[in-house]
């Protein structure tokens, strides 16, 4: 009787215990891993620092490291671990890219929006921010920002993203070229910007002088980055260059995370303790 009932809560408790595992994938892949990822070349200026790996595919050639610098990750040359991430980050493009609109902004500056909630948000051409945008996921912790962008984004100087309320599996992703074919699809930060999200360009992406992706990445799918002075971050949970943005820890905006998350399941809890009292009693009842 007694190896039965031991037997039965050891089968309960197994069958039952709490699952350890990843909190859902992020939408890029194998990219998450990259806070840098060209295509044909990637290039710097000056003492840019990288937390994050950085990569090019199908390009071989990456200039400016030293004096950049990469930590938390590693350079990777074409094919193999860039070739997958590029893979991944086209397929995360296009699910993105032909998501339904919600919002079309055309013709808008983003820097005069009022504060933004999680959606789906379409430019027919280009789409330009000056000033600060405020993204908040306060109705939404787990949802997404998507910018469809139909040619090019380009940020004026001192320019900012700000984000608010996110979670783990908040997403940030900015999509340049959406209605263009190749050549069309750019980004260009402007001096002294202080950007958010992961920006997929179908062509080139620019980071002028001082301007910074701390809680993000750039993409170029097909054509360069070039970088100037710049700081670039895809997990800002563990390094935010001392400027005290927050994302929540989703590990850059990308919708998933490497953090283990233990999920309790309450039968395990009811199990056992059933299992328990009824050894009690049965304990009890031979002893009467």
């Amino acid at each position: 009787m007694w190896k039965e009932l031991f037997c039965l809560v050891a089968f309960a408790a197994i069958v039952y215990a709490p699952s350890t595992g990843l909190a859902s994938p992020s939408q890029l892949g194998s990219a998450q891993d990259f806070a840098v990822l060209g295509a044909s070349t990637v290039t710097n200026t000056g003492s840019t620092t990288i937390y994050g790996s950085l990569g090019v595919d199908p390009g071989s050639a990456i200039t400016g490291f030293p004096p950049g610098t990469v930590t938390g990750g590693s350079i990777y040359g074409p094919g193999g671990v860039s070739n997958q991430a590029q893979i991944d980050a086209l397929a995360a493009y296009t699910t993105l890219k032909n998501l339904p609109y919600e919002y079309d902004l055309t013709g808008q500056d983003l820097g005069l929006q009022p504060v933004l909630a999680p959606g789906v948000y379409y430019f027919d051409t280009t789409a330009q921010l000056t000033g600060t945008l405020t993204l908040d996921f306060a109705t939404k912790p787990g949802g997404d920002f998507v910018f469809q962008i139909g040619t090019a984004l380009t940020t004026a100087s001192a320019s900012s993203v700000n984000v608010l309320n996110g979670s783990p599996l908040s997403g940030v992703y900015w999509l340049m070229g959406v209605t263009g074919g190749s050549g069309t699809g750019s980004a260009t930060l402007g001096s002294d910007t202080m950007f958010a999200g992961n920006i997929l360009a179908l062509d080139s992406i620019t980071l002028v002088s001082a301007a910074d992706i701390l809680c993000g990445r750039a993409i170029a799918l097909n054509a360069a980055v070039t970088m100037d002075n710049n700081r670039i971050s895809n997990n800002n949970t563990l390094q935010d260059y001392g400027s005290g943005r927050d994302d929540f820890g989703s590990y850059g905006f990308s919708g998933g995370s490497d953090t283990p998350v233990v999920v309790p399941v309450p039968g395990a809890f009811l199990l056992a303790g059933m299992g328990t009292i009824l050894v009690g009693w049965l304990r009890r009842s031979r002893t009467v």
